[in-house]
């Protein structure tokens, strides 16, 4: 028998067994580490750990073949065949491997520990922002136009260098050819972003024109760039040094060059478009300029009113000084509907006839215009809520706005107000394709969701829009309030309130009305009080357009504490400021909705009633969807309220079959809201609770 040692044995002699071990361990913690600093802190590119665990891979082998080819000894590394095995030191330099694998794998277990157990609150939108993006695919003749810089040495002039950005988009928006990203998308944005793809591939496209303005008394110096973000090529620039009064002719320029660099086919109608100048007044394109980056912000926010009405003046100034400023009267057409629809204070037959007025003054100047008919759609919508008429009006402006995707939002809000859930949730998605960064939108699509009872993915469409945004506060409030209405927990927004809390005093202002719920939910009085404080003049509760009065929210705690006399000062507060908005707008239901609450809380009962039938009549389901369906399941309170359990009862079962369901019919606000204290107990009532129920 040959006294030569197996290839096994000699294998576990030279400590190929050992190292191959320590290599693993060691490996694992080096990944480890190289995650939490690389990503993690540093936020470096993902392929920068691929490469590392590719070295590390290829290296494995290499460190095996070392080790049975080389030995260490006192006298420093030799070949093994070098070294007599009488002076082979190999199972001491064995034990230390082993007593080195163990450290490392006690440091690696320790740090997955770490990883595994530590809260991580910011890593979660991340996530999030990542998996949104990698859906999105790479158009090659797609085009995003980021934010021009202004170099002007009057800051002022950044409203200019957005007017120019804005109308080079807008040109660039007609071409059917090109997939041409929202500026809402685009205004998050530097003007130079240091990770070009990253950005290309947050919006779905491969090109990027970037561009400065500088402007200097009667002069304009404009600089742009087009990259192919892909690959950080440059397509095309060039710089134009042009008196003030050319600059338009540059925006045409501009994107024609585009167009040709893209390879994009042109019809004689988008160019026409595209030559097109917005106006020859500079001062109104100014002024044109900063009124819509108001309304570019507009959403359901707690400056909406504010800004409408600064938008409005500024745009009123615009065709003063140019009547034949086609752009700016459209924009004033949707700041009217949008203060007479949204804002509740004002839907008043005025405000309605100005937004009328508007539209006529574009149609008058472009009658066929696409933009035209968008204008009309929107009127149709917002102002007369002819819905049918406002979907005709928009097929035909989709034909020469093959990029807006205010048509698919719009589109998806008259399907939504029909009933049609689901398929105004589709165009709302598709909106999103063109503009995936409007934060608006996204907040949108979750609200579709939840008409659907859809809350897990309602509360991931939130998510979405907190990766473009993650410090917004109201955003992150509706987040755990979401989890209050979907599942009766109030945990997850009591801890976001804590977290507002905690930055500062001021942090709370536009989520007070959440931590008043919170805080009724949980029945905490002295939170409460906190949160009316910390409300101001702001409503403590809204629900599209049913709007509550701080009075109203002080009112339902003094009658949650059983305070009667408190309850009834507030109450009488919160009638005269309601009746005033009623007097003003007779004929609006949500309104006459709110008073017929305020008035059973008054035990007024039989007026009511009938100022609830009559919000109800006002907004008939089949006219409004939402409208309707939010009156009808206010009624319910309303009767809880007056005493008529029967006819509440009634309409929170009719309510629950409506087509958007109201979030003060959710499982969460029927279990702990303090409003529906009247039904309980009453077994009907807590079957219904019951059903609800998240499975």
């Amino acid at each position: 028998m040959s006294d030569k040692p197996s290839f096994f044995a000699e294998l576990k002699r030279r400590n190929v067994y050992r190292l191959a071990v320590a290599y693993a361990v060691a490996a694992w913690l080096l990944i480890q580490v190289s995650s939490i600093l690389l990503i993690t802190t540093f936020q470096a590119p993902a392929w920068i750990m691929k490469v590392l665990v590719a070295a590390l891979a290829l290296g494995f082998p290499v460190a095996l073949a070392l080790a049975w080819a080389f030995e260490i000894t006192p006298e420093g590394v030799r070949r093994t065949e070098d070294v007599a095995s009488g002076k082979s030191i190999t199972r001491r330099t064995g034990r230390k491997i082993v007593s080195i694998t163990v450290v490392l794998a006690a440091l690696a277990a320790v740090l997955f520990a770490f990883r595994l157990l530590r809260p991580r609150p910011e890593a979660n939108v991340n996530e999030l922002e990542r998996a949104s993006v990698a859906h999105l695919p790479v158009v090659e003749k797609g085009i995003a136009v980021l934010p021009f810089a202004n170099l002007s040495d009057d800051k002022a002039n950044a409203y200019f260098a957005d007017g120019i950005q804005d109308e080079i988009l807008t040109k660039l928006s007609h071409i059917a050819d090109l997939k041409v990203i929202s500026r809402t998308s685009t205004s998050k944005y530097k003007s130079k972003p240091e990770d070009l793809r990253t950005v290309a591939q947050q919006l779905g496209v491969a090109n990027i024109l970037e561009g400065s303005v500088q402007r200097t008394a009667d002069k304009v110096h404009v600089n742009v760039q087009l990259v192919d973000a892909r690959v950080d090529a440059h397509l095309w620039a060039e710089s134009y040094d042009r008196d003030l009064k050319d600059v338009f002719a540059v925006e045409s320029e501009v994107s024609q060059k585009i167009a040709n660099a893209l390879q994009a086919k042109l019809s004689p109608n988008e160019k026409e478009a595209i030559e097109q100048p917005p106006t020859t007044d500079l001062a109104a394109f100014d002024l044109y300029s900063r009124a819509k980056s108001l309304l570019l912000t507009v959403g359901f926010s707690a400056t909406i009113e504010p800004d409408l009405r600064k938008a409005i003046e500024l745009l009123n100034e615009a065709v003063k000084r140019d009547p034949s400023f086609f752009d700016a009267y459209r924009q004033l057409a949707f700041a009217h509907e949008t203060l007479y629809a949204v804002s509740g204070s004002d839907h008043t037959a005025a405000r309605l006839a100005l937004a009328e007025a508007a539209v006529q003054a574009a149609t008058r100047l472009r009658p066929d215009a696409a933009e035209t008919h968008l204008a009309r759609a929107q009127y149709l919508y917002f102002g007369l809520r002819d819905y049918a008429g406002a979907l005709a009006e928009l097929e035909i402006a989709r034909r020469a706005l093959p990029n807006d995707p205010r048509l698919l939002e719009l589109t998806g809000y008259i399907l939504r107000r029909r009933g049609q859930r689901e398929e105004g949730l589709q165009n709302l998605q598709r909106a999103v394709e063109l503009d995936p960064r409007n934060f608006f939108t996204l907040q949108q699509i979750a609200i579709s969701f939840q008409f659907l009872g859809r809350y897990a993915e309602a509360i991931a469409a939130l998510d979405r829009a907190l990766a473009i945004v993650p410090d917004n506060v109201e955003t992150r409030a509706n987040r755990g309030l979401w989890y209050l209405f979907w599942k009766a927990d109030t945990r997850p927004l009591h801890q976001t309130i804590d977290a507002i809390l905690a930055q500062g005093p001021g942090a709370i202002a536009s989520a007070a009305d959440n931590w008043f719920f919170c805080a009724l939910a949980e029945r905490d009085p002295a939170a409460a009080e906190r949160a009316l404080v910390a409300l101001g003049d702001n409503t403590c509760w809204s629900e599209f357009t049913i709007n509550l009065s701080r009075s109203f929210g002080e009112g339902l705690l003094a009658r949650m504490t059983k305070d009667e006399a408190r309850a009834r000062t507030a109450f009488e507060a919160a009638r005269a400021q309601q009746e005033k908005i009623v007097q003003t707008q007779p004929d609006y239901g949500p309104a006459l909705c709110v008073l017929g609450l305020i008035d059973a809380a008054l035990g007024r009962k039989d007026l009511a009633l009938d100022e609830g039938r009559r919000a109800i009549a006002l907004t008939p389901l089949e006219k409004d969807a939402i409208n309707g369906s939010c009156a009808l399941q206010y009624f319910a309170i309303t009767a809880a309220w007056a005493g008529d359990k029967e006819l509440a009862l009634q309409q929170l079962e009719a309510g629950l079959r409506a087509p958007a369901a109201s979030l003060m019919l959710s499982y969460g606000a029927l279990k702990l809201f303090p409003v529906w204290d009247p039904l309980r107990g009453d077994p009907r009532f807590e079957k219904i609770v019951a059903s609800l129920a998240p499975k």
